[in-house]
């Protein structure tokens, strides 16, 4: 009895972690980064910062006990206001990040830039300005 149940459990997990994987894919992809890059360890991380707007040396502050959890809240947030999001998507993304990240990946969110850094954003924002016809650049 206890061996089905294990196998469940383990087949539960695998799903999950699929379903997670695809949304990051997605997300990765519309914010116009490799999908892939979500499954390479620290490369990930790299891809995420790129995203959020935040510098490359904060990879670095992932290595500090606690304040890497700090700092993972805050380049969730970022990476949630890079696709339009609130502060209770970022809630979502951190707590229930199975959920979340299919729905920002497989959702109606837009990438509009790497929030983290206002002089990136403002350009991205420029440069997909809808045209007259509603398309963008």
């Amino acid at each position: 009895m206890m061996t089905i149940i294990s196998i469940f459990w383990i087949l539960f997990c695998i799903v999950v972690a699929i379903i997670v994987i695809a949304g990051e894919w997605k997300a990765f992809e519309k914010a116009g980064q490799p999908g892939w890059a979500c499954i390479i360890p620290v490369y990930n991380l790299y891809i995420m910062l790129k995203i959020g707007g935040k510098p490359t040396w904060w990879i670095l502050l992932f290595l500090i006990p606690v304040v890497n959890i700090i700092f993972a809240i805050w380049l969730t947030n970022m990476i949630s206001k890079s696709f339009g999001k609130d502060e209770g998507f970022t809630v979502g993304l951190v707590l229930l990040g199975f959920i979340f990240w299919p729905i920002l990946g497989f959702g109606d969110a837009v990438y509009r830039g790497p929030y983290g850094d206002p002089a990136a954003y403002q350009a991205y924002q420029e440069r997909a300005k809808p045209l007259d016809d509603g398309s963008l650049l």
